[in-house]
């Protein structure tokens, strides 16, 4: 394996460390093994790019860093948090607090605007009166050039406009860390490159520490590390090319 691992970063320092993570999951024909002993180390702030083969287990790794997984064995600690132990309204409220995401598909609510789109996540956190979430979320739609389309619905938006309203719903709550799983992989490479430069400001800005997973090789080059992933195993991690 090319690697480069990460041993000097201290601990409180990291974003996301897994050691020897295993997903195994039960199925008629037998057992599958979907991770198969991931070793990984994200210092705070870094933007990792993962890529690999499909089925390589990409997207388990990341739900299982969110705690929409729960891994079979190891550890795994996001944002100084080992979510083994937690019981899933622990996970949930951790998510909350700590986590945001954007999918390939939006996952936008279509009976609702932009505006409550975004705001949903700021109503569940709580904390804030209900004239200061929408505010907050306006400013976020402004922050990705849809200040003309807060009452607009989803249906009454483009795909690119869409994934834009998920960039701010995913930044609104102010995560710690963000996971992006194929952002532009409903889009065209124009549109694409649109909602990356956006993402990559949101990450630059607000120094979140950022998961992308992407099968572009130069979508991922723009991130500070590369990460492959095949048959479940880290094959590759190194340095982005400059």
């Amino acid at each position: 394996m090319d690697s480069m691992p990460d041993t000097e970063t201290p601990a409180d320092l990291l974003a996301v460390r897994l050691e020897n993570v295993q997903l195994t999951l039960p199925s008629e024909a037998g057992d599958v093994h979907i991770l198969r002993g991931i070793d990984l180390r994200v210092p705070r702030g870094e933007a990792v790019g993962i890529v690999g083969p499909s089925g390589g287990g990409k997207s388990t790794m990341m739900m299982v860093i969110a705690g929409l997984e729960r891994a079979s064995r190891g550890t795994v600690e996001t944002a100084g948090v080992d979510l083994m132990p937690l019981s899933e309204d622990s996970l949930a409220l951790f998510r909350r607090e700590t986590v945001g995401i954007v999918f390939q598909d939006f996952h936008l609510i279509p009976t609702m605007t932009a505006l409550e789109n975004v705001a949903v996540p700021l109503e569940f956190k709580g904390g804030e009166k209900r004239d200061q979430i929408f505010e907050r979320a306006q400013q976020q739609l402004e922050a990705v050039g849809l200040g003309h389309r807060l009452f607009h619905y989803p249906g009454q938006l483009s795909g690119g406009e869409q994934q834009r309203v998920a960039l701010a719903r995913a930044y609104a709550g102010e995560p710690k860390i963000l996971l992006a799983d194929e952002p532009t992989g409903n889009l065209d490479r124009e549109t694409g490159e649109v909602v990356m430069d956006l993402l990559f400001d949101l990450h630059g800005r607000a120094g979140t520490t950022m998961l992308l997973i992407s099968h572009d090789p130069v979508l991922a080059e723009r991130c500070d590390r590369v990460v492959t992933l095949a048959d479940g195993r880290i094959a590759c991690d190194r340095q982005a090319v400059e």
